[in-house]
């Protein structure tokens, strides 16, 4: 939607920038820090961001950068979606979000009340962003890309930026992929002392598949995750980024994933919608290096009950 703010991708100054443009709205959540099994582990808790993700901080440093748009359009498997609908209930625009079929009501309902209009479409995120990307192309409105958009990118990298802040002895950050547009940005502003882990659920593994064939191919969508990390296909512009950094992209299984949930809750009362509790599962599972990891728990957009 927005042209890439520096080049060909956004670079560091971007997110600096990004975190400046949406400090007035966006929440700087905290970190908590403790101890699991004997080992230190500290969360992100960025599903107590406005509208319960990390999506807000993209899709409001778009919209309040493109002063232009007077009307938006988006896909999204949820949170995307609620992300645009209050960063356009911000501006004072008017937002249609297409969504595949079975999305969570939970998310659609949180779309409409922040006032945005929802069209069910398809039933992949790929389907959805196609009768979206069409509709933008016949009335003009701007498309709002989830994650292969470099503002999107930038305003997801803020997260970042506030990590190495609060937990300055971070060695290793591990965040949850879909489209990897939050990982791309995270990336950005880490150093070269510190690992970035990328969790995809084994059946949503875009990024993985994307790394192991040296390009973005088509991969399954088909895990509990899916509604958030559902991309079958990760973006060209995230994929470009993570390629050149530091990145270990790990697998993990559902009933992983639902079993990290279900503790994150009994041991610490968080309650998370399950992408958000993949880094977790990578960490119980011994695939998250480091002596100091940092997980982002990045949404709790579901009515969420144990499994």
């Amino acid at each position: 939607m927005t042209e890439h703010l520096t080049g060909i991708r956004p670079v560091l100054d971007d997110v600096l920038a990004a975190a400046d443009r949406i400090a007035p709205y966006a929440r700087r959540t905290p970190v908590l820090s403790t101890r699991i099994d004997g080992r230190p582990v500290a969360f992100k808790l960025e599903h107590l961001q406005v509208t319960g993700s990390f999506k807000f901080r993209g899709a409001l440093n778009v919209l309040t950068a493109d002063r232009d748009v007077r009307h938006v359009v988006a896909a999204s498997g949820g949170n995307h979606g609620l992300g645009v609908a209050e960063a356009a209930r911000l501006r004072g625009l008017p937002a249609r979000i297409y969504v595949p079929h079975g999305t969570p009501e939970a998310k659609i309902r949180r779309i409409v009340a922040a006032g945005a209009q929802v069209i069910r479409h398809g039933e992949r995120y790929a389907e959805a962003e196609a009768a979206a990307r069409a509709e933008a192309a016949a009335s003009g409105a701007g498309f709002l890309h989830a994650y292969d958009d470099p503002g999107v990118i930038a305003g997801q990298g803020t997260v970042g930026l506030e990590i190495v802040e609060q937990v300055p002895g971070c060695d290793t950050v591990a965040v949850a992929v879909g489209g990897s547009g939050l990982a791309a940005g995270v990336s950005l502003v880490l150093g070269p002392g510190r690992t970035l882990v990328a969790v995809e659920p084994e059946r949503c593994n875009a990024l993985h598949a994307a790394f192991a064939a040296g390009e973005p191919v088509e991969a399954p969508a088909d895990s509990i995750a899916a509604s958030a990390l559902g991309a079958s296909r990760v973006g060209e512009l995230p994929f470009g980024i993570l390629r050149e950094r530091r990145v270990r992209s790990v697998l993990v299984g559902d009933e992983q994933i639902a079993s990290a949930r279900d503790r994150l809750w009994e041991e610490l009362r968080l309650a998370v919608e399950p992408a958000a509790a993949a880094p977790f599962a990578a960490w119980l599972a011994g695939q998250v290096p480091g002596e100091h990891p940092c997980l982002v728990l990045c949404g709790a957009n579901t009515d969420w009950r144990p499994a």
